[in-house]
């Protein structure tokens, strides 16, 4: 087996795996989720298969496809999300994988269209300021290219922000997209966003007016755990 052989097949575990996950932490009910991965080096994505539910997914099933959009091998339709998954990785080249799900608090939100405030020291530790929402998109970006123009919205609403330190969107009367390094720590970003979207959603119940954690206080949480001065943890071993 060759090496790219190799690295394709862990990513298909891999992401299969992750889809996976999105079940079993709660994240996607139904079949309203999907998460995909990129190989870096080949340009190659695989991604869920549209509508097949999470206990029926196999390695074998996951769809390969190029970065645009042909299916390169699977029997199997990729998910309607694709071309969103693939704007986000065409735009951030740090990306390693992309989880798009409905968990419930975080859509809450997408579907107020209201930000999630960074309220206290949980969102601080995880989000470098609010998770931002995007505008609706026009009648016209809707009936042509809905998915790709859902993608490049998400990109529009990170002019300015940094994609590395702010891992989630959501897109305004839908629901969340993350991504991450690799397809694994985009579930996880995905199962934080729940969490702070949870616990912001009943701050706001008890304080309508709750404001935002002070500056300062918010960005020591932030780089004690996420760059080049970050001490949380036990660091890379040596």
């Amino acid at each position: 087996m060759s090496k790219s052989d190799a690295d394709l097949g862990r990513l298909l575990t891999e992401v299969c795996a992750a889809n996976q996950e999105l079940s079993a932490r709660g994240l996607a009910r139904f079949t309203f989720g999907n998460a995909s991965g990129i190989d870096r080096a080949s340009g190659l994505v695989v991604i869920k298969p549209s509508g097949v539910a999470y206990s029926q997914l196999r390695p074998d099933n996951m769809v390969v496809v190029d970065l645009g959009g042909s299916v390169l091998r699977g029997d199997l339709r990729p998910s309607s999300d694709l071309p969103t998954h693939l704007e986000l990785y065409r735009a951030f080249d740090h990306v390693g994988g992309v989880v798009h799900t409905h968990s419930h608090f975080a859509t809450v939100w997408a579907q107020a269209r209201r930000a999630i405030p960074c309220l206290g020291t949980t969102h601080a530790d995880a989000f470098h300021g609010e998770v931002p929402v995007t505008e609706h998109l026009s009648d016209r970006d809707i009936a042509s290219e809905y998915e790709a123009n859902t993608g490049r919205e998400i990109v529009r609403c990170f002019g300015g922000r940094d994609a590395r330190h702010v891992a989630a969107v959501l897109v305004a009367g839908h629901a969340p997209f993350c991504w991450g390094a690799s397809v694994g720590q985009a579930v996880d970003t995905a199962e934080m966003l729940e969490e702070v979207a949870r616990m912001a959603y009943h701050t706001m119940a008890l304080d309508a007016a709750a404001a935002p954690l002070p500056t300062a206080l918010a960005e020591k949480h932030f780089t004690r755990k996420h760059g080049p001065d970050a001490y949380y943890g036990q660091g890379k071993s040596t």
